[in-house]
């Protein structure tokens, strides 16, 4: 199997940081001065949940609490992948109840990935509101969920997958199309490591 074809690059590392700002600029004008707290959703959630904290120091002064979360044994499909599961660490050193938690995901696709992430969410706590933001919304969902905050809405077929690269784990930031080489199907296994969900 050859590895996916680049088909188009959609946010270079100025507008995935431009992307980012506004998204920051969103929560604070939202949240008002609330208790705000960011998890991300591992593993690329979590780098974006800390870049927009970084903003949201920059613009109101104050850091809001981050966190991350594993999701992996919420996932509803977890019986049906291949291998076991890798089981990462959740990591939230804050009480949930009566805060405004903002997820944070790179990629939201079909909305199974944001419902196991708040089922992992209300088993640590109680908030008093939980928003999404996410950087790019691809469409195709399957389950009643919408982001609070988008960085790039991007329309895409299912054949296609979108391959958000960041710094701390790809060397370089942007966000790419891929689609299959002519005559390979999508393989699923493409798209759990592409986090699309």
């Amino acid at each position: 199997m050859t590895a996916p074809r680049q088909k188009a690059e959609v946010l270079d590392q100025a507008g995935l940081d431009r992307a980012l700002t506004r998204i920051a600029h969103e929560i604070v004008e939202q949240a008002g001065g609330a208790d705000l707290a960011l998890v991300g959703i591992k593993t690329r959630g979590e780098t974006l949940a800390e870049r927009i904290a970084e903003k949201i120091a920059a613009i109101e002064g104050k850091h809001p609490s981050v966190g991350a979360l594993d999701i992996t044994l919420y996932r509803d499909d977890l019986g049906s992948r291949a291998g076991q599961p890798i089981v990462r660490s959740t990591e939230i050193a804050f009480p949930l109840k009566g805060l405004t938690v903002v997820l944070v995901d790179d990629v939201l696709f079909t909305g199974r990935t944001i419902r196991a992430a708040m089922d992992a969410l209300m088993d640590l706590g109680r908030p008093r509101v939980i928003r999404l933001a996410v950087l790019v919304d691809r469409g195709h969902r399957e389950l009643p969920i919408r982001p609070d905050y988008v960085g790039k809405n991007l329309p895409t077929s299912r054949r296609e997958t979108v391959a958000v690269m960041l710094h701390e784990h790809d060397g370089q930031d942007r966000v790419v199309i891929q689609e299959p080489e002519e005559g390979e199907t999508q393989p699923q296994a493409r798209r759990a490591k592409s986090k699309e969900d």
